[in-house]
């Protein structure tokens, strides 16, 4: 049997390191410390833990620095304003192009960096994919709170019966989405709505939309087994347009806030029955 005939020799380290049945060892690398990664650790902990003096804070002294008696008591919050470039970070916006649709939404501050100002165009035509039948939506939504550490916040509106906002529409119909903490995680998808009818025009309108009048839905179809919203675990509020009439739209937003109206005394304004009751 023929040896093979070796037509290239190894120099240098690598051929002394081949005859001597010594291991090849590597070159030294400097050790270099990540120090973008240290100091974003160390703000994330600032951050945090600022977030848990906040909540014990709010636990003795009362929300916002005030007393917990004048905080129950309040008959008006306003919960989401508009009045700089941080404050739209708290929200998001989508339509239908995320899969595949014509539609688009874009939010800004208004004129004078005192409103917020949701505007875009709507387009019912459905993506070319074969699947999806129908199309056509814009939506914004408020990001879910978070405490320290993550942890899961809700908004507490157990003490107001109503819902109030100031807006400035192009008379298109839009649809409130209430997003609610539930008990179990096929529940997820369980949105409380109710319409918001905008007039056209220059002039505000103030609208005030009762907890009672809004209804239950699971992915879009209402439910039989209705139930009013969950006010003590509020996760996020939302505003959607769906009307099928292609073109541009806007809406402009001032203030969303709550309030106790006690004139309203209805707990709730459907008929809470099952489709195949008990005997």
């Amino acid at each position: 049997m023929s040896l093979p005939r070796i037509t290239h020799l190894p120099s240098g380290r690598l051929l002394s390191t081949i005859l001597h049945h010594q291991p090849l060892l590597p070159s030294i690398i400097p050790l270099t410390v990540p120090k973008r990664a240290v100091i974003q650790g160390l703000e994330g902990i600032k951050k945090h833990f600022t977030l848990l003096k906040k909540e014990f804070t709010d636990r003795w002294v009362g929300p916002e620095g005030k007393p917990i008696v004048e905080h129950m008591l309040e008959q008006n919050r306003v919960v989401w304003e508009f009045r700089g470039p941080e404050s739209l970070r708290e929200w998001t916006v989508s339509s239908d192009r995320e899969i595949g649709g014509h539609s688009e939404a874009y939010l800004k501050l208004g004129r004078n960096n005192n409103t917020c100002f949701l505007y875009g165009t709507l387009s019912s035509t459905p993506p070319r994919d074969g699947e999806t039948r129908y199309s056509g939506y814009c939506t914004m939504r408020s990001k879910q709170p978070l405490a320290s550490f993550d942890r899961k916040k809700h908004h507490d509106w157990s003490s107001f019966n109503t819902l109030q906002l100031r807006v400035r529409g192009d008379g298109r119909p839009w649809m409130i989405n209430v997003s609610a903490e539930t008990y179990f995680s096929h529940q997820k998808d369980d949105i409380y709505c109710y319409f918001l009818y905008t007039r056209g025009g220059p002039y505000w309108q103030d609208v005030k939309i009762p907890f009672s009048k809004f209804f239950l839905t699971h992915r879009g179809r209402v439910q039989d087994d209705q139930h009013p919203v969950w006010l003590d675990k509020v996760n996020t509020i939302g505003f959607t347009l769906g009307d099928k009439a292609d073109g541009p739209f806007q809406l402009e937003i001032d203030f969303i806030g709550v309030c106790k109206d006690y004139a309203h005394t209805e707990e709730f304004a459907y008929e809470a029955y099952k489709r195949n009751p008990e005997v």
